[in-house]
């Protein structure tokens, strides 16, 4: 991760030895020592490197607030139409059929957007609250309950892909496997530059699963979002079958996954910093500034790629054309110029206008109000619950992803609250 060499120490009497001295910073995405904890080596490239540029993966980074904002915004020299991800099988022309719009630019991008905002409205969003709740109770009151469970075996990992599929009509059966698959496409084993094989047999099925549920819908309509998909037009344009199945996968990938890493991450933090979530076990209606808090001190979407378009000059340094350029949003919400006390969790900082975690410009997040609604009601129904928690450190296990940053496991003891 940062290679460092030792210091000579003096031998002329009792001095002590002179400090490490830190070589260049070296940043790889891959390395599972980073993926521990990402936040040193970030500080660094903000720091030393903040047009940080890797030859050997073939990638630049932008790791400072300001750079990272202001590249969301320039979508005509940063271009989002070779995907999102550094793996070099997901990046390319070809992106966009598991990526959808988030690898298009305009106005290929801008019309995907209308049309798919045709069915994936506000409204829909809004009337999933209660469902929303319901799910979160059915899953959370054994848990609780039980007292000893984990987190994300039993809550984290169920919710977000119940309300995904939910809101795509996916019965409740399949949804075990579903999440099953989408867990495997995000999977990185340790020294595997690329989108492992089993990762992409799973792409494969949800693809296919889908096509069938899009079929199943062609024959007999239903109320659920993939039947509003089928049916959205605008003059007369509609999507077709590849678009529609290209946004479920997008959905039940990075709309699910990153709920379920974003509510992990909350309690993990929570956990490690007892009179913060302290404020929201006494006061439940304070958990929207939990999540936001989590949203910006350690983001579940750590790391989009875009392509140089044209030669970008910037910090002494020139991107060339055709260069992959990785934003670095975890270490964007992590600078000090922006945030005060940034290496610090502290509930109730008012940054959910500046933190970097759902993009910016024409590629925010369409899905930023479902996730901030179902962590809001998840982590809200909890502090009702629970007097206080514990985190077993040992039995935690950290998802491997050159994008996203997460627990596969997150073994909790509760002490249940009483009326």
């Amino acid at each position: 991760m940062i290679q460092a060499s030792p210091g000579s120490a003096s031998h002329a009497g009792p001095a002590s030895p002179d400090p490490p001295t830190l070589g260049p910073v070296i940043f790889n995405p891959y390395d599972y020592a980073f993926h521990e904890d990402p936040y040193p080596t970030y500080r660094r490239l903000r720091e030393e490197a903040p047009v940080y540029h890797n030859p050997d993966l073939e990638f630049w980074a932008l790791s400072r607030h300001a750079d990272v904002v202001a590249a969301f915004r320039d979508n005509t020299r940063l271009s989002s139409a070779n995907g999102v991800s550094l793996d070099p099988s997901a990046y390319g022309p070809n992106a966009h059929k598991v990526m959808s719009f988030l690898a298009m630019d305009d106005p290929r991008h801008m019309r995907m957007r209308r049309l798919v905002s045709k069915g994936f409205t506000p409204r829909r969003v809004a009337d999933l609250e209660e469902r929303i709740l319901e799910l979160t109770l059915r899953y959370l009151e054994p848990a609780v309950g039980a007292r000893e469970f984990d987190w994300i075996s039993e809550f984290a990992g169920k919710l977000p892909m119940d309300v995904i599929s939910e809101l795509m009509g996916v019965p409740e059966s399949d949804r075990n496997e579903i999440r099953r698959l989408a867990d495997l496409v995000v999977h990185r084993e340790e020294g595997v530059l690329d989108v492992p094989v089993a990762a992409m047999e799973a792409s494969l099925h949800l693809v296919g699963y889908y096509a069938d549920m899009l079929a199943e819908r062609r024959k007999k309509e239903t109320s659920d979002l993939t039947s509003a998909l089928l049916a959205a037009e605008i003059d007369g344009d509609r999507l077709t079958d590849d678009e529609i199945i290209g946004f479920m996968f997008l959905m039940v990938v990075a709309g699910n996954e990153t709920t379920t890493k974003l509510l992990g991450n909350a309690l993990y933090w929570g956990a490690h910093n007892k009179s913060e979530v302290a404020q929201v076990l006494r006061d439940p209606a304070r958990a929207p500034q939990w999540v936001e808090e989590t949203l910006r001190y350690d983001t579940s979407s750590q790391i989009v790629a875009r392509t140089a378009v044209a030669d970008i000059e910037l910090h002494d340094a020139t991107i060339p054309a055709g260069g992959k350029v990785l934003l670095l949003i975890g270490s964007a919400n992590r600078d000090s110029d922006v945030f005060d006390t940034a290496a610090d969790f502290r509930i109730g900082r008012d940054s959910s206008q500046k933190i970097a975690s759902f993009g910016g410009g024409v590629h925010f997040c369409l899905g930023a109000h479902l996730a901030r609604l179902e962590a809001n009601i998840a982590l809200e129904q909890f502090a009702r619950r629970v007097a206080d928690y514990e985190i077993d450190e040992d039995r935690c296990e950290r998802v491997h992803s050159t994008n996203v940053r997460g627990f596969a496991a997150l073994p909790v003891e509760v002490t249940e609250r009483h009326a």
